[in-house]
């Protein structure tokens, strides 16, 4: 695969990060510069004006041209919310004053913070930037010809070399290997492929040689659509940050106008000396910057998803992290979601004079066309046995209920596969007996699933099948309950199979043979009544659920489209163990957020009422706003550090 696209955009990245990382640099050596001559005028040791002035006039020109610029810019537009402006004003008073010391600390300290903040919000981007430099441009044909990703078509075959990063989501058709994923899932140890398994764009083929097939287009693989949602994301701002920026809009115009006051009315009703009360106002101003303000959310935010992302969580924006931080109660879906979703046949039991051979024959050619995981179980138990699966037309599902459809060896007669209820309800009044139910209850009680196949006149048989618990499933739940979290299962599945891993994994909140239809009202319900909820499930017959819940959140979602589509947080590697994670880290984000918004605001009403006392200077209020928002990001930004207890 040529990899000189992604050369050359990692080494654009590099320029601007050594560009800069340069400007930081002058920036922190302007201030090492600034600071003596500070000390040395503080104690009356004065240098002369003609070495001073070119120096302060020059760093003011140098770093502080975009400043004065877009400050008079907004002067035209009389936008007195821009913190340019602010500055600017700053700036030109403080010279006005011949305080060119103080200016040039203005010019470099901003300019330092504003630095500063786009370091942090860039480190905060960079899950994603690393999702995109990673994305590969052309992949290798097997007629040896290279193309670019967006021109192959689904079903042409790519060739996968050692080393190489896959390009396109695809099934394995030759060769065997190990695939990295851990772009995709957070998953650090790589996985074995085989013909047949799947594999995805954004991954690297750590060993052997493979030949995919294209199962979808550049535009709709997993790793683009994860680009897509999670540029989306942070784009979706938090509650809390939509009311500190229209908190800011009005509340920096406020300030201003109240620097105008404390200047004009001292000075013209009170005699106040016009030197002294600019210097107050004017530092008001400085004061009235919302840089640490308006970044204490972003900042927080962005280092969470950061976080996430890395341990392969696509959560939806900030709204979502502070909506999973008030989370009180959980509910699960329980096949593929607290249990391993592949289910085993155990059971197949025949009525009415058939083998098992022909229970299993017929319920495989019906389950074929489901994609349910209990059918494809059936399906794959018939395969494996050698049996020769009955052939099925007009075929027609009934969500949450079963399957049906015409059986040709049987002379078009209508059968059908699902629970119990569904199918004897298809089959005459009398189809149903009390060997049958008692054969049901027995398996169920064991923890196993049980469907029924039959037709228009008789129920044919049953087949059991068990599902193995998850080892995370009990981790998960228990890390939940140590956080005060409520944990309920609410599933499609019989009681008996319910309870059973209820049981096992200590829940004690069971809703069983739920449609659908049930679960988003149930989910819906709960919600309404003030509690927030979120939702779980595998993110395709639960999506309903997912899209009722406070949150939804999508279960083994890798490949899945509309697991990625309709749930506020995808877990990309089907690991349960990140529920606890997340929830803690929500908590923690939503804490620093607060701790952020109080700090800024706090300090800067302090000194707001130092200025108006008369009690502070330039110096002070400059270090005071830069020392905050320093500190806003750099406690953001530990929560790329976050881990779970």
């Amino acid at each position: 695969m040529d990899s000189s696209d992604n050369c050359n955009c990692s080494k654009e990245q590099e320029k601007k990060d050594k560009r800069e990382g340069g400007k930081i640099r002058w920036l922190v050596g302007a201030l090492l510069l600034i600071i003596p001559l500070e000390i040395l005028s503080f104690f009356s040791i004065d240098l002369g004006l003609w070495i001073q002035l070119p120096l302060f006039i020059g760093i003011i020109l140098v770093f502080g041209r975009s400043i004065l610029a877009s400050g008079f810019r907004s002067l035209l537009k009389l936008n007195f919310s821009d913190i340019n402006l602010l500055m600017t004003i700053a700036i030109v008073g403080a010279m006005f004053l011949q305080k060119f010391e103080e200016a040039a600390v203005i010019v470099v300290l901003f300019g330092l913070g504003e630095a500063l903040e786009q370091y942090g919000l860039k480190r905060s981007r960079q899950a994603l930037e690393k999702l995109i430099d990673n994305f590969p441009k052309t992949v290798e044909l097997k007629n040896g010809q290279k193309a670019d990703i967006e021109n192959v078509k689904k079903g042409e075959i790519v060739i996968i070399r050692p080393g190489d990063r896959i390009g396109l989501d695809g099934e394995v058709v030759l060769g065997d290997s190990l695939v990295d994923e851990s772009m995709i899932t957070g998953e650090p140890l790589p996985k074995s492929k085989i013909v047949g398994n799947a594999v995805y764009a954004g991954s690297i083929n750590t060993r052997g040689y493979l030949e995919i097939k294209v199962i979808k287009e550049a535009k709709d693989s997993t790793l683009n659509k994860i680009v897509q949602l999670t540029g989306e994301s942070l784009k979706r701002k938090a509650d809390s940050q939509k009311f500190i920026e229209k908190f800011a809009r009005y509340y920096t115009p406020l300030v201003a106008a109240g620097a105008v006051l404390l200047f004009s009315i001292p000075v013209l009703f009170f005699g106040g000396a016009v030197q002294f009360w600019l210097v107050q106002a004017l530092t008001i101003l400085l004061i009235a910057c919302p840089c640490a303000l308006v970044i204490s959310t972003p900042i927080s935010v962005f280092s969470a998803l950061g976080n996430a992302g890395q341990r392969g969580i696509l959560i939806k924006g900030g709204k979502v992290i502070e909506e999973m931080a008030q989370i009180k109660q959980i509910g699960f879906d329980k096949t593929r979601t607290l249990t391993k979703g592949a289910p085993e046949v155990t059971d197949i039991i025949p009525f009415n004079g058939f083998t098992k051979e022909e229970v299993l024959s017929c319920a495989a050619g019906l389950a074929i066309y489901s994609e349910h995981p209990l059918s494809k179980s059936i399906a794959d138990e018939a395969k494996s046995h050698g049996n020769d699966t009955h052939k099925f037309k007009n075929f027609k599902s009934i969500q949450g209920e079963g399957i049906i459809g015409d059986c040709l060896v049987c002379t078009d007669v209508s059968h059908c596969l699902g629970k119990i209820d569904f199918v004897a309800s298809q089959a005459s009044g009398s189809a149903l007996d009390q060997i049958m139910i008692k054969e049901k209850e027995r398996l169920e009680k064991d923890g196993k699933t049980v469907v029924f196949l039959g037709d228009k006149k008789q129920i044919k048989g049953l087949i059991g099948l068990s599902d193995e618990i998850k080892v995370e499933s009990r981790q998960a739940v228990a890390g939940l309950k140590e956080l005060d979290i409520d944990c309920f299962m609410i599933t499609g599945d019989n009681a008996g199979a319910a309870n059973y891993v209820a049981k096992h994994l200590g829940i004690s909140e069971v809703y069983a043979s739920q449609l659908p239809e049930d679960k988003a009202k149930l989910i819906s319900g709960k919600s309404k009544n003030n509690i927030k909820v979120a939702m779980v499930g595998d993110g395709v017959n639960d999506a309903p659920s997912l899209a009722g819940a406070n949150v939804g959140i999508a279960m083994g979602s890798l490949g899945s489209d509309i697991a990625i589509e309709s749930a506020d947080v995808a877990l990309m590697n089907d690991d349960l163990k990140l529920i606890p994670f997340l929830i803690g880290l929500s908590r923690k984000t939503v804490g620093k957020i607060k701790f952020n918004t109080y700090f800024a605001l706090g300090t800067k009403f302090i000194f707001l009422a130092l200025a108006v006392a008369g009690m502070s200077n330039l110096s002070l209020a400059i270090f005071a706003d830069v020392g905050v928002t320093l500190m806003v990001v750099l406690n953001g930004l530990s929560l790329y550090g976050f881990q779970a207890k």
